[in-house]
């Protein structure tokens, strides 16, 4: 069984620090799998009837991987896109979609798409230039959240906490990019400083960890240095997690939650989560998860890693004692 990530260097530039792609790699050695880091970069496409040699890596014909694993997020290119559409329609099966990475890399169609199914969301306006900053002040108050429509470990990210500040922001953008896609969103100011990371996998909440960030600023995120500590997943949580990535497409998620009093909105959505914070403060093994997903989809029971063969041998022993609660 072979699969491929598809990230953001090629193998041989792999940073050691490349956590996540070191430890499923780790777990996929322990279940026979053979997974290859491959950079968008490296493949060529010819487009042609013969599609099984329309594949090249490193200029060379290739036979195809088993699963596709993208691990690019919210900086996926047009091209790696092709590559992942391109690799769907010869029939290799991708976590996630080549759809669900492209609706998620936009904030503001994501926001559409969970707000149309009546889920709580941050109020968000799309700017356009001259920003009618009166509108704004009405619709969202001050202070608030300023976003680039793609964008991940809280780069792109800004708050503005008066109106002087939201002016001059929006001066700066129009005078050197007025052609920029950036969203306007409400601050939701209990959940400053502070949120939820929600990891999805094959529509269950797998677990839940509350970031929280050291130095006062407003975005809590674990790449920034914020700290991170292990969080109940409520059944309000857990619904929610589940029901955006469903909605959203996504095989394997990471769902951000802002604090909203006693409750919760949805913030974001990510298709390529990191879980090293997550495995820092549970006792969680992802890369089992994902893969026992995966494997569960291709068919592949005899490969499922621990995390499976004891939730299936545990069915197994219930359905032969009929005691449900084994």
């Amino acid at each position: 069984m072979k699969g491929w990530v598809l990230y953001k260097e090629s193998s041989e530039l792999l940073r050691s620090e490349s956590f996540e792609l070191n430890r499923l790699r780790q777990v996929a050695d322990q279940c026979g799998i053979s997974l290859e880091a491959i950079s968008p970069e490296q493949i060529d496409l010819v487009v042609t009837r013969d599609d099984r040699q329309s594949v090249l890596l490193d200029g060379q014909g290739v036979s195809l991987p088993d699963f596709l694993l993208p691990r690019m997020g919210a900086s996926t290119t047009y091209f790696a896109l092709a590559v992942i559409r391109h690799l769907e329609r010869l029939g290799v099966q991708t976590f996630n979609s080549s759809q669900s990475i492209e609706t998620v890399r936009d904030k503001l169609f994501t926001h559409q798409i969970l707000a149309q199914s009546n889920l709580p969301v941050a109020k968000t306006m799309l700017a356009k230039f001259p920003v009618d900053i009166d509108a704004v002040e009405k619709h969202l108050g001050l202070p608030v959240v300023v976003k680039t429509i793609s964008g991940s470990q809280g780069t792109g990210v800004f708050l503005c906490e008066s109106r002087g500040h939201f002016e001059d922001l929006m001066q700066l953008v129009e005078a050197t990019k007025s052609n920029v896609n950036i969203i306007i969103q409400e601050f939701v100011s209990t959940s400053h400083g502070r949120d939820l990371r929600v990891m999805v996998v094959g529509g269950k909440a797998v677990a839940c960890m509350k970031r929280t960030s050291n130095d006062g600023s407003f975005k809590a995120n674990y790449t920034r240095g914020g700290s991170v500590e292990s969080h109940e997943l409520t059944p309000e949580i857990e619904w929610l997690s589940a029901e955006a990535s469903r909605l959203l497409g996504l095989d394997i998620a990471g769902i951000d939650l802002l604090f909203d009093g006693e409750h919760y909105k949805i913030c974001e959505a990510n298709s390529s989560p990191g879980f090293q914070g997550l495995e820092s403060c549970h006792d969680i093994n992802v890369p089992e998860h994902i893969l026992s997903f995966i494997c569960v989809r291709l068919g592949q029971l005899d490969r499922l890693p621990r995390v499976a063969r004891v939730a299936t041998d545990s069915s197994e022993k219930s359905l032969m004692t009929g005691d449900p609660g084994s």
